[in-house]
């Protein structure tokens, strides 16, 4: 069993006969009832053989906790190997994992062994070595007698390192045999049926930890891949854009009727809010747009598609999803070329674009500094017949906001919008 005394013949008699009906009329009764593990020992005795196996379920308890909260493999095999000792009231235990190439069993991890030990040597994995054999059969081997077995070698490493007694059991995971964990004593003494117990429940929760390890790489490494395609499919969709964007306005700049040339370039002013957007769906990958990001990044292309236009771009640290990101895109789009268009005109000028959080919405402002808007103008008049206009409500729509336009030392548009918005 350990290498403590046997329990007492008190002991080894409750543990027999179990307990009476009048112990268990008084432990009903009174208010000392163990509420932990470290208080049952206590009250038995922590030398005794029930506090022993109660040890041993501590351990166990322990063990599966640091398993379900572990994210590091090697720290998982170390900690098994140190808490199996424990277990075992020894101070030898190694992990052993199985390698197909070269058919053998590699000393993983372990405690007590001599320095240079762990993941160097290796025990051969056929069935004349304890751990060969526990391995190739699952089934645990006890040997309490190493200098006197005559079923199995004993490697010379547990000689060198004064091996009297081993207990071996198969670790295993959903994929078969994975290894072997090992515990091994240089003092006379008795492993029992009942360690194996212990042990095999302690190696059963360390193929799932590790199996659960292995699953949640091969997940992470499915949801890298898929966040590369995702980008990789942004970028080309920015791309594509990018490229009609030029196309329209080539085609506005060579076509002879004002008018047209007009919408043509308009046109190539929302593929680009649009393809603005996915640059940036594509470098913050997270499936939401930082507003900052994306007002700095759509005026600095409105200022390079219209020279002479000052943006002066500004938002609250705030993100929103990618659906309202397109259409906040192309309202800053339109809102910025209205301005420009009908403001200023060639002269150019100043354009102020905001972005702040009211309560649980976004409100997005678009203003100029010209001379403002005629008297009779209406924004939510359904009867216009501007294309821009329509664009506008039309968006504002379908971000389920409103938008509202007044003249205070120039045209001044505000669209809010519910949002669930984060902070950036």
């Amino acid at each position: 069993m350990t290498d403590d005394p046997t329990p007492n013949a008190t002991t080894q008699t409750a543990l027999m006969d179990g307990p009476s009906d009048d112990v268990v009329e008084v432990a009903e009764g009174t208010s000392n009832e163990p509420t932990s593990f470290t208080e049952a020992i206590e009250q038995v005795g922590a030398g005794s053989l029930l506090g022993y196996r109660l040890q041993q379920q501590a351990i166990l308890s322990d063990f599966g906790l640091f398993a379900l909260q572990c994210r590091d493999n090697d720290a998982l095999l170390t900690r098994a190997a140190e808490m199996a000792a424990d277990g075992m009231r020894t101070g030898l235990c190694k992990v052993l994992e199985y390698r197909s190439d070269q058919d053998d069993l590699l000393f993983r991890a372990g405690v007590g062994w001599k320095t240079g030990v762990i993941g160097n040597a290796s025990l051969a994995a056929d069935e004349n070595s304890p751990a060969g054999f526990a391995f190739r059969n699952g089934t645990p081997v006890i040997s309490n007698h190493l200098e006197g077995e005559d079923r199995f070698r004993t490697p010379q490493i547990m000689v060198e390192h004064g091996v009297r007694r081993a207990i071996n059991v198969l670790i295993s995971t959903t994929a078969g045999a994975w290894g072997v964990l090992e515990v091994d004593s240089p003092s006379a003494g008795q492993f029992e049926a009942a360690d194996i117990a212990f042990l095999q429940g302690f190696a059963n929760l360390l193929g799932v930890a590790m199996e659960r390890q292995e699953n949640e790489r091969r997940l992470a490494e499915a949801l890298d891949y898929q966040k590369v395609l995702v980008q990789e499919a942004s970028h080309r969709v920015k791309n594509s854009l990018t490229m009609l964007s030029s196309i329209l306005h080539l085609q506005s700049r060579s076509n002879p009727l004002p008018e047209v040339s007009s919408a043509l370039n308009e046109a190539s002013g929302h593929v680009i809010a649009i393809a603005r957007t996915h640059d940036q769906l594509w470098r913050q990958g997270t499936g939401r747009v930082e507003m900052p990001a994306l007002l700095d990044d759509l005026c600095a292309s409105l200022s390079g598609q219209l020279p002479g236009l000052t943006l002066d771009c500004t938002s609250d640290a705030i993100s929103i999803d990618a659906d309202q990101a397109v259409a906040v895109g192309l309202l800053i789009t339109e809102l910025v070329t209205n301005a420009a268009k009908h403001a200023y005109g060639e002269d150019g000028g100043k354009v102020s674009v905001s972005a702040t959080v009211k309560d649980e919405s976004v409100c997005l402002t678009v203003r100029d500094y010209g001379a403002g808007l005629p008297d009779t103008f209406d924004v939510r008049a359904g009867s216009s017949t501007s294309l821009g206009l329509q664009l506008i409500r039309t968006l504002a729509r379908s971000l389920q906001g409103s938008v509202d336009a007044k003249s205070d030392g120039g045209a001044h548009f505000i669209v809010t919008f519910p949002a669930e918005v984060r902070k950036a």
